[in-house]
C-alpha cells in the first residue's frame, strides 16, 4: 500500500428521466378527486422544451390547499378512494407533452392571500427536479401582495399565473428555457 492519499472524486450527477412506465404510475395519480365531483375543475397544460418542442416525457407532482384554503393532513395519496382529497397528485405527460390533474380551486392559506398550486417538475435532461407555482388568475389585488409575484417583473410574473378556461378549469404551460421561461423557485 501506498502512504498516498487518494483524492475521491464525486459521483457525476444522473438526470431525472427518461421514467419507466411500471414504477411511477398509480391508478388514478393526477385524480386529486373523481372528475365531476362537486367543485371539481380541470387543471391542464403543455411542457416545452427549450426549443418550443414539447416534452414527451416529464412527470408533474402538485400539492395544494382544499377549496377553502386548509392544508390538507389526510393519508391516502397513493390509493385514491374517490372521496378523499389529499392535496397531492403526480401526473405524466405523455406523447404530446399535455398533463392534466382533477382538482379543485385552492383556497388562499390566509385572508388576504394569493391561492396557488405548489409544483414538482422531473424531465429527460434535468439533473434536479423543478418547483415552481401555478396562481389562480382571479385576484390581481392578491397578487399584488404576494411576496413572490411582487418581486418579480411584470412579463416573468405572467408565467407563474394560470388562465382560466371557459368551462372553469385552469391551464398553465411550462417552458424550460427560452422565450416565456417559466419562473422557477430554488428552495435552499
Amino acid at each position: 500500500m501506498s502512504n498516498q492519499t487518494t483524492q475521491l472524486v464525486p459521483t457525476p450527477g444522473q438526470t431525472v428521466g427518461p421514467f419507466y412506465g411500471y414504477a411511477l404510475p398509480f391508478e388514478k395519480d393526477n385524480e386529486l378527486l373523481a372528475p365531476g365531483s362537486p367543485g371539481s375543475i380541470r387543471l391542464q397544460g403543455t411542457v416545452y422544451d427549450g426549443a418550443g418542442e414539447t416534452v414527451p416525457d416529464a412527470i408533474l407532482e402538485i400539492w395544494q390547499p382544499d377549496a377553502e384554503g386548509n392544508i390538507v393532513q389526510k393519508t391516502g395519496s397513493l390509493v385514491r378512494d374517490g372521496y378523499t382529497f389529499t392535496g397531492w397528485g403526480r401526473g405524466s405527460v405523455g406523447y404530446t407533452g399535455v398533463y392534466t390533474f382533477t382538482t379543485v380551486n385552492p383556497g388562499p392559506t390566509k385572508p388576504g392571500a394569493a391561492a396557488f398550486i405548489s409544483v414538482a417538475l422531473f424531465a429527460r435532461g434535468l439533473t434536479n427536479r423543478l418547483f415552481t407555482r401555478i396562481y389562480l388568475p382571479d385576484n390581481e389585488e392578491a397578487h399584488a401582495n404576494d411576496p413572490l409575484l411582487s418581486s418579480l417583473e411584470p412579463e416573468r410574473r405572467q408565467t407563474l399565473i394560470a388562465r382560466r378556461d371557459a368551462d372553469g378549469g385552469l391551464t398553465f404551460d411550462i417552458r424550460l428555457q427560452g422565450e416565456g421561461e417559466t419562473v422557477f423557485l430554488d428552495f435552499q
